[in-house]
């Protein structure tokens, strides 16, 4: 049996995802065909429901890799939906202190490892199919829940949220720093690299997987060289406008 995308990331393991804009399944099993570890489903950003959610969560499963959703807020009620709808993993964007990371692993967990809204009448729980103490059970064991460290006042507490009991990752969303920062998409300055360098110092320090957002394979590769193991790469838009752009660029040439 293949490991679960958590069991991974505590492993130590590299894993590489692409983000979903779109509410087309067939781009998630592209992913997976195409070699990718997991797939997050953007509500914060995209367009996406919490029905074209469970079909992309749905092609996900049926293409061999791990559904992850972000949720657009730290609300207890979206992410018990969205790992209701049987995905793997939350995150949760501007993470800011020990408190909200506290409230974010108690709602992705049942009880007593926290106090996720239970139901069994979901399709993570196969419409009550599964037994209701192995659904709890596998769910607390195998939910990957990722905090994102985006701005000056994360990183003020860092310390705080790194210890904080139910982490499993902690993501810098570097397009977010920049901007806190007072540079908004200068990515690749020294003053954004250097904060990144740090928060992956000081997590893996503390035994804490660490994860960021990159736009091409070159920074992938700094940043895992830098420590970092937990990769998204890009958007299915962006991929797609660039193919087609490659395309049409070459047929004009």
């Amino acid at each position: 049996m293949s490991k679960t995308l958590v069991a991974r990331v505590r492993d130590g393991d590299v894993v590489y995802a692409r983000f979903m804009n779109l509410a087309a399944p067939q781009v998630v099993e592209i992913a997976g065909l195409a070699g990718f570890d997991f797939v997050i489903c953007d509500t914060e950003h995209g367009s996406l429901s919490f029905e074209s959610i469970e079909n992309l969560v749905r092609a996900a499963q049926v293409a061999g890799i791990a559904p992850l959703v972000r949720v657009y807020e730290s609300s207890p009620a979206l992410v018990s939906r969205a790992l209701d709808t049987g995905a793997q993993g939350i995150l949760v964007p501007q993470i800011c202190s020990r408190e909200e990371a506290e409230s974010l692993a108690q709602a992705c967990r049942f009880a007593p490892m926290g106090q996720r809204g239970v139901c069994r009448y979901v399709r993570a729980a196969q419409y009550t199919a599964l037994d209701r103490y192995s659904y709890f059970s596998k769910a607390n064991a195998e939910t990957l829940v990722v905090a994102m460290i985006e701005g000056k006042e994360g990183i003020g507490n860092l310390p705080q949220i790194i210890d904080t009991p139910g982490i499993d990752v902690l993501f810098v969303g570097p397009y977010d720093l920049s901007q806190s920062l007072g540079m908004p998409g200068q990515v690749e300055s020294p003053a954004v690299e250097e904060q990144m360098t740090c928060i992956a110092r000081m997590a893996r320090s503390r035994g804490l997987a660490v994860g960021t957002f990159v736009d091409d394979a070159v920074a992938a590769r700094r940043w895992v060289r830098a420590g970092f193991q937990f990769i998204s790469f890009s958007v299915d838009v962006g991929i797609i406008y660039k193919a087609m752009k490659d395309s049409a660029d070459a047929l004009r040439r």
